[in-house]
């Protein structure tokens, strides 16, 4: 249970962070799809882990293997089973732990639930199955850029450290410009070494994320309990570390008045526009056209390489010491995470909208 995600676009992600392999099973892509598998490995790369200073220095080359639903390089319209094989696990630096309960990790929680824990590395609670998400993410990304939409997101926070300017004001195609993801290069040199800093001192640090959806048509989404933006929380909620989500004016519009906040329609040749988008492309649950937008708030990483109080299965009072390779901060590697996950919902909403009417 647990491990499915959306209803016509549909992924199962299988495979623990220090067993064989991970890997992801993907049902209703449209058949005759072009499977660009360069384009793939491109996406995994961006997530793998031993990219840089600010990263775990766990090395795994992500490389997948197609097993079913692709011929000749186009989908067939049966289940595209991907692969991706472990290679760098070091399951001994987790021996220590095997007993013990990690502060703010789910040790406590899986143990409770099942009564039995893969403790090497979390298992499935470690946010190595975002290897999968990734994989089937791609391939949504290239069913999406079939109908012009595009899925993007960069960093825009760390720790205290705030990127002011918004999407409109960036050049996206600068994101991959620098090891944070942060299109703006001095706020970015500036969030690396926060984290470096954060990384000496044995600690960790969170982060958010800005994700922005262009191109997506009206009339995708449901009027009630599965709206468009709820799919995309629920998406976002689903990551690792991630602690909250906003979309359009979020937290920050309970600032305005009504005649502020309300987006003005107006035509502009065939296409029904807004002059402002405080709605961030959402009304009553089903996209108005206009941009996406939304952030992501990810958590400090539960890991620290300090000392702290715990208890382990006995209930008695442990000492929990962090060792193996961690991330100082997630959200450099969590932005194609976050990408993956946009766009399997849109692929999703995509594929239903054509059965809402003729």
């Amino acid at each position: 249970m647990g491990s499915s995600f959306g209803k016509i676009f549909k992924i199962h992600t299988y495979g623990e962070s220090h067993g064989p392999a991970l890997g992801v099973v993907i049902e209703g892509c449209p058949a005759g799809l072009t499977i660009d598998k360069s384009f793939i490995q491109t996406e995994l790369d961006r997530r793998k882990p031993g990219q840089s200073k600010i990263t775990t220095q766990r090395r795994e080359a992500d490389e997948f293997e197609v097993l079913s639903g692709v011929f000749e390089g186009k989908s067939t319209g049966t289940p595209i089973s991907i692969l991706i094989r472990n290679e760098d696990q070091k399951s001994k630096d987790y021996s220590h732990i095997a007993d013990k309960f990690r502060p703010s990790h789910a040790d406590y929680t899986f143990q409770a639930k099942y009564g039995i824990r893969d403790y090497r590395g979390g298992g499935r609670s470690s946010a190595r199955e975002t290897v999968a998400r990734v994989a089937a993410g791609a391939i949504a990304k290239l069913l999406l850029k079939h109908y012009g939409i595009t899925c993007q997101s960069y960093v825009s926070q760390v720790g205290a450290l705030k990127l002011e300017k918004d999407y409109t004001q960036l050049d996206l195609s600068k994101t991959e410009d620098n090891i944070l993801r942060c299109p703006d290069p001095e706020m970015a040199e500036a969030m690396i070494s926060l984290i470096d800093e954060t990384r000496k001192k044995r600690d960790t640090i969170g982060g958010i994320i800005t994700g922005v959806i262009k191109g997506t048509p009206a009339g995708l989404g449901e009027p009630v309990f599965d709206k468009l933006h709820a799919e995309l929380g629920k998406a976002m909620l689903s990551i690792n570390a991630v602690k909250g989500f906003e979309y359009g004016s979020g937290f920050d519009g309970v600032k305005l008045n009504g005649s502020a906040h309300n987006d003005a329609f107006y035509q502009e040749g065939n296409e029904v526009k807004t002059r402002t988008n405080h709605s961030g492309g959402v009304q009553g649950g089903i996209s108005n056209g206009q941009d996406i937008y939304f952030n992501v708030a990810f958590k400090p990483v539960a890991t620290i390489m300090m000392d702290q109080e715990s208890i382990n299965e006995d209930g008695d009072s442990v000492t929990v010491s962090g060792k193996g390779r961690h991330d100082p901060c997630v959200v450099p590697r969590a932005v194609p995470i976050v990408e993956a996950m946009s766009a399997l919902v849109i692929a999703d909403y995509l594929l239903i909208s054509k059965a809402n009417r003729l």
